[in-house]
């Protein structure tokens, strides 16, 4: 009897769309490179990028007025939306592997929640602290109070969800829950304290901006964010195999709980230094990796390096449309957002209508 041999012993299974995901990831950073050269050009001053590169092409100097514009205020708004958007995609990501639930996001790690309670009460009761320290934190005492509010906020659901040297997803899941509804609560009680002035910050942070950009904030998030982002490879492997369940995850040999242990303090690394600088910004975390799972196929170890260049592409549009569309003032970015996710994310949920059916 003969055996029938194909002409491709090493022809790649059906359904082996790796290709298709390196493919996608030149593609995205052409996308990303694009969008920041359209972005630096987008704003009121009328400064054009293609002007300047002519001007430093012959070799002359610019002008005082076009390097504040490019070089404190368009760069870092732009090197921040690509911090911000591409933590919020890999955090979206990991949070969606590591619950097996494409709804997840990271705000299920009580980031969100905290956060924006520790920026709350700097907004209202700021004015309380010592004087020295509202001279020494300056600008910086909204960003620093939301880092710390998300980090406290975190740490304590870890706490809570960890037994035994073992971390519950489940317990972390409904703990987030109870978490988020108890800093609605606090948030509640001093949003009612607030005077109008204090209203209209908290209804500005709330839906996020990229406004407040600047080269310090970026100096004191940016390490952070980036440290996050660069320990995102190293669980791809491990969240391969957590989709197969936790067990037989750890029969793969997979160091599970450890790999709970980076995802989740990388995660709250990643997302608390991105809200306290940026505010709320939703649905990023939630469209970019769904959307690129049913692109690229669900293996992380092309999927968190895409939804970095998505989410930051994503955001960086977001926030030229918040920028034009009612020029000269500016929308909160969180509206762009959510305008685009919130019907992605109800075709999200009728499409796993029957997996949500308890």
């Amino acid at each position: 009897m003969t055996l029938a041999l194909s002409s491709e012993p090493f022809a790649r299974p059906q359904g082996d769309r790796r290709g298709r995901a390196r493919m996608a990831g030149w593609v995205l950073a052409l996308v990303l490179v694009l969008t920041s050269s359209v972005s630096l050009n987008v704003g009121a001053s009328g400064v054009n990028l293609l002007e300047i590169i002519g001007t430093l092409a012959r070799g002359d100097a610019l002008d005082a007025r076009t390097r504040l514009i490019l070089f404190d205020i368009r760069l870092p708004r732009l090197a921040m939306g690509i911090l911000v958007g591409a933590a919020l995609a890999v955090s979206g990501a990991v949070m969606q592997g590591l619950f097996r639930n494409p709804l997840a996001d990271p705000g299920l790690v009580g980031v969100g929640a905290g956060a924006g309670l520790g920026a709350i009460t700097a907004i209202v009761l700021g004015a309380s602290l010592p004087v020295t320290m509202q001279a020494g934190l300056g600008i910086y005492l909204v960003p620093v109070a939301a880092f710390l509010g998300g980090w406290l906020t975190t740490i304590l659901l870890y706490q809570i969800s960890t037994s035994r040297g073992r971390t519950s997803v489940a317990v972390m899941l409904l703990g987030g829950i109870a978490m988020g509804a108890l800093a609605g609560a606090l948030s509640g009680i001093l949003i009612y304290m607030a005077d109008d002035a204090q209203l209209r910050d908290l209804t500005f942070w709330g839906l996020g901006s990229l406004a407040g950009a600047t080269w310090t904030k970026i100096w004191i998030a940016g390490p952070l964010i980036v440290l996050a982002l660069a320990a995102a490879p190293f669980l791809a492997r491990a969240l391969n195999g957590l989709a197969l369940g936790e067990a037989p995850a750890a029969h793969l040999g997979i160091p599970v709980q450890r790999m709970k242990n980076i995802a989740i303090l990388s995660v709250a690394a990643a997302t608390g230094a991105a809200v306290a600088v940026s505010g709320g910004i939703g649905f990023i975390g939630i469209v970019v990796p769904h959307l690129l799972r049913l692109l690229i196929g669900p293996d992380h170890r092309y999927l968190l390096p895409n939804a970095a260049l998505l989410g930051a592409s994503l955001l960086i549009a977001a926030d030229m449309v918040a920028r034009v569309v009612i020029a000269p003032a500016e929308l909160p970015i969180g509206i762009v957002t959510a305008t685009l996710g919130g019907p992605f994310f109800l075709w999200i949920l009728l499409r796993n209508r029957t997996l949500l059916d308890m």
